[in-house]
């Protein structure tokens, strides 16, 4: 398969790509370079172009997606047959989960896993990212803060009664004790968690093509190669930070950047976004800051939640309108929007009103 980056016309985030997963190669994590350690947006986004061989499924493993991810943002393209010469938005700019950068984070809506090594001195700053499955209905993964308490390669799977309980139900029955190999879910490597008495992991499969879904029993799933990258570089005592952010945001250059993702219930399930109650995400997170914040643009986001960044504000400038605005906010005259460029972040179309806020505006 043929793929080629596409650079924005203004390049917001400081932050270099390091590894690119290759088409036609097993996943390989993302790891970027932050050019400085407050950096909040990482990666950018790309175009591929298919071959008549490729499968969706395929291509989110060799580019380091989760199935889901990559179709959501490719709708009209059959995931099985999307044909050749297809051309493919591969989503692969992030903002950072909110929160200490240590250690290992899960945000749940976005079904990904960010890794912060630890600082080494005289050398940059990094993150790691690998996209990953979480629990289904009724088996949902916990959120809050936990740590690694064991590792173990070729693990040996005891299905509690639950779960086989489960399966002899769906006429699947499972035996007590799945030895390692190719028929044990948990892969060749796992890592076990504090959290629910030493219940919950971080571990592989043997069902690749489900990474990305919420199809677990609470546990933390990950392509096979992905967990063999990551399982040497955490030592026991990592801390582990489960979050629910379906919306981030990020200053860069002046503009404010918005990536959404559908919500998560209680039972990790996704589901249609209430757009409302969005905004109001998206209102807290921009918080005090004095923004310019163009809401149809942003509610259109908001409701298509496919994970990719759009520059949705832009900082304003009270003292200027202080001088030149009666005493309650106004609209603002709209300022021409470059065209966007192809794999770039999505930009607000120029004709639509922008609304002044404080971090209080009504939409």
């Amino acid at each position: 398969m043929a793929h080629s980056d596409s650079l924005p016309a203004r390049v917001g985030a400081a932050a270099l790509l390091l590894a690119l997963s290759l088409p036609g190669s097993p996943a390989r994590a993302t790891t970027y370079v932050l050019a400085s350690p407050t950096d909040t947006v990482v990666g950018q986004d790309k175009t591929a172009t298919t071959v008549y061989e490729d499968t969706l499924y395929d291509l989110a493993r060799s580019f380091s997606l989760g199935s889901e991810e990559l179709i959501r943002v490719n709708p009209g393209v059959d995931p099985w047959l999307p044909g050749a010469g297809k051309v493919l938005t591969i989503p692969d700019r992030h903002i950072l989960p909110t929160g200490p950068r240590e250690g290992i984070v899960v945000n749940l809506p976005e079904h990904r896993l960010y890794y912060y090594p630890k600082p080494v001195r005289g050398k940059p700053v990094t993150v790691i990212t690998y996209p990953v499955s979480i629990g289904k209905m009724d088996w949902h993964t916990p959120i809050g803060v936990t740590h690694v308490i064991a590792k173990t390669r070729n693990p040996t799977w005891y299905p509690p009664e639950s779960v086989r309980k489960e399966h002899a139900a769906a006429g699947d029955p499972i035996p007590s004790v799945v030895p390692p190999g190719p028929d044990n879910p948990l892969g060749a490597y796992a890592m076990r968690l504090a959290a629910g008495n030493g219940t919950y992991m971080i571990h592989g499969t043997n069902n690749p093509i489900a990474v990305g879904l919420a199809v677990t029993h609470g546990c933390i799933r990950m392509y096979p190669d992905d967990v063999e990258a990551l399982f040497p570089l955490i030592p026991v005592g990592t801390q582990v930070r489960i979050v629910n952010e379906p919306v981030k945001v990020a200053w860069v250059d002046g503009e404010l950047l918005l990536e959404a993702h559908p919500p998560v219930d209680a039972e990790g399930q996704s589901f249609e976004p209430d757009v409302d109650q969005f905004a109001q995400l998206l209102r807290e997170a921009v918080g005090d800051s004095t923004v310019a914040i163009h809401w149809d643009y942003a509610r259109e986001v908001l409701q298509k939640a496919d994970g990719v960044l759009a520059t949705v504000g832009l900082e304003a400038d009270l003292t200027a309108l202080d001088s030149t605005a009666p005493a309650e906010p106004t609209a603002a005259p709209v300022p021409a929007a470059p065209a966007p460029v192809a794999g770039g972040p999505a930009t607000a179309p120029g004709a639509a009103r922008i609304e002044v806020s404080a971090g209080n505006s009504s939409n």
